[in-house]
């Protein structure tokens, strides 16, 4: 047995007879065998765990109805290495925490499965209570609160109730504490456990299919996850640039272990603050983007226009939304062209620049307590309210490539499978035409597509062509 799983059995008080292992998975003989990574991984939990939890719902229920005695069942798991199995060894969970899990996750698992075991004892449509629950909007079947765990956990009677109660609202407690779970906080004057038992989406995505939840864009989160194909090398920057950018990269490397530390865990504040500043199409949104990808972290660009609203109040409540989700997942917040909601405070004339104001002020205290890193990137340094660069960690200045940075820049942008004219040049185009990374991938982008047009080879001539467009869209001359 592995020492995982013996630290399971301990922790919920099981024989090494309770603990069975995976059972194999049959594949047909056309086909590689299924191994335990695929479907069987995730699931053979969690199956095991719904029926433990319809056991002990049956137990209780017959119980309270006089049918029969209640004795809590030992918990069995399968020695599977899947996520689930591996998380309840990192948290090492008591026999009732790991009945909170299974019983938030059980609506998630299968459609009325509540309902189907209480009608059994209850008619129905018939009121029952003491469980607990209610019903969701969309969701038709029964939906856990904490009266639900007290039912479960607790049964009739009153000092163990009152135990378990203590413990579904000990802020020490591992799943409310990671934020596995949460209690919703139900309106005023009701009892403190009526409230619902919510499992994050996190780990609803994590433990059914062993994959990262990822939101999607919309008007409920107003980010988009930004990647590229690109390597950390390839981001052509001066050495003094390429500095600034590997302080932030060590800072998200052993920031954790820093806040370990007692004396700089009372002092410091968790996050790190960053502005990206410089003219457009420098490579701030590329920089950011490849951290994340050098961290293996996830990067969301705010889309500010879904943030900012012109109703009073909605500014907030949309940002609150956002730093919400993100609490504790360790993203990358990527804010472009922030100074359109990080701009200068004005004097307050009239109402609307209360509001305003306010709206400055409320971001700049989300960003303060957020715990990863926020990233601000603006054409101008002097737009920004001054209440923002005093508390950034990292001002990062991007400015225009030299010639030497031009001409890799050319090098990595030009096609490889297209033919080019010998007259072609980087070092000509790098040295004559003072352009940035973007800029010069959207010349190359056009020229080639008007050489495969034409049939002929991408020439100095096409290029040229489309510098000149470039140089007009931005009201420069050659």
């Amino acid at each position: 047995m592995t020492t995982a799983l013996n630290n399971l059995r301990t922790w919920l008080g099981m024989k090494e007879d309770d603990i069975e292992p995976a059972p194999a998975l049959p594949a047909p003989e056309d086909q590689p065998a299924m191994t335990l990574s695929d479907s069987g991984r995730v699931q053979s939990n969690l199956t095991l765990g719904l029926a433990q939890v319809r056991q002990v719902l049956e137990g209780r229920l017959r119980e309270h109805f006089g049918k029969g005695s209640f004795k809590m069942p030992d918990m069995q798991l399968y020695d599977d290495n899947s996520v689930l199995f591996n998380k309840l060894g990192e948290w090492g969970l008591t026999v009732e925490e790991y009945l909170m899990l299974m019983i938030a996750l059980a609506p998630h698992l299968h459609p009325n499965f509540f309902d189907s075991i209480i009608q059994q004892f209850v008619p129905k449509d018939g009121e029952f209570p003491e469980f607990g629950g209610m019903k969701g909007v969309a969701y038709r079947g029964m939906l856990p609160t904490g009266d639900t765990l007290l039912f479960m956990l607790g049964g009739p009677d009153l000092p163990t109730r009152m135990a378990a109660r203590q413990h579904i609202l000990d802020r020490e407690n591992i799943l409310f504490k990671e934020q596995v779970l949460t209690l919703e906080e139900p309106p005023i004057g009701e009892p403190d456990t009526s409230g619902r038992l919510l499992v994050s989406r996190d780990y609803i995505e994590l433990f059914t299919t062993g994959q990262k939840w990822r939101p999607r864009f919309g008007p409920g989160f107003p980010a988009q996850l930004i990647t590229t194909e690109m390597e950390w090398p390839e981001l052509v920057l001066s050495d003094t640039l390429r500095g600034e950018l590997d302080q932030i990269y060590n800072w998200l490397m052993f920031n954790e272990k820093l806040m370990q530390d007692p004396a700089l865990h009372a002092r410091l504040k968790a996050g790190y603050r960053a502005l990206f500043y410089g003219p457009p199409g420098t490579g701030k949104t590329l920089a950011a983007t490849l951290l994340g990808k050098r961290l293996g972290l996830d990067v969301y660009r705010i889309d500010l226009s879904q943030v900012v609203s012109k109703y009073i109040g909605e500014t907030e409540k949309n940002l609150q939304t956002l730093f919400e989700m993100a609490a504790n997942k360790q993203w990358i917040l990527f804010f472009d062209e922030a100074d359109a909601l990080f701009g200068k405070r004005t004097a307050v004339n009239s109402s609307h620049d209360r509001y305003a104001n306010q709206e400055v002020s409320y971001l700049l205290q989300r960003i303060e307590d957020y715990n990863g890193l926020v990233i601000l990137a603006s054409n101008f340094r002097n737009n920004m309210d001054i209440a923002f660069t005093r508390r950034f960690q990292a001002m990062v200045n991007f400015v225009m490539p030299t010639a030497a940075e031009r001409v890799l820049l050319w090098r990595q942008t030009l096609p490889t499978t297209i033919e080019t004219s010998p007259d072609l040049s980087v070092e000509e185009l790098a040295t004559h035409f003072e352009l940035t990374g973007a800029s010069i991938l959207n010349i190359v982008q056009l020229a080639t597509i008007q050489a495969l047009a034409n049939a002929q080879p991408l020439s100095k001539q096409l290029l040229v062509q489309e510098i000149r467009k470039e140089y007009a869209k931005e009201g420069r001359t050659m």
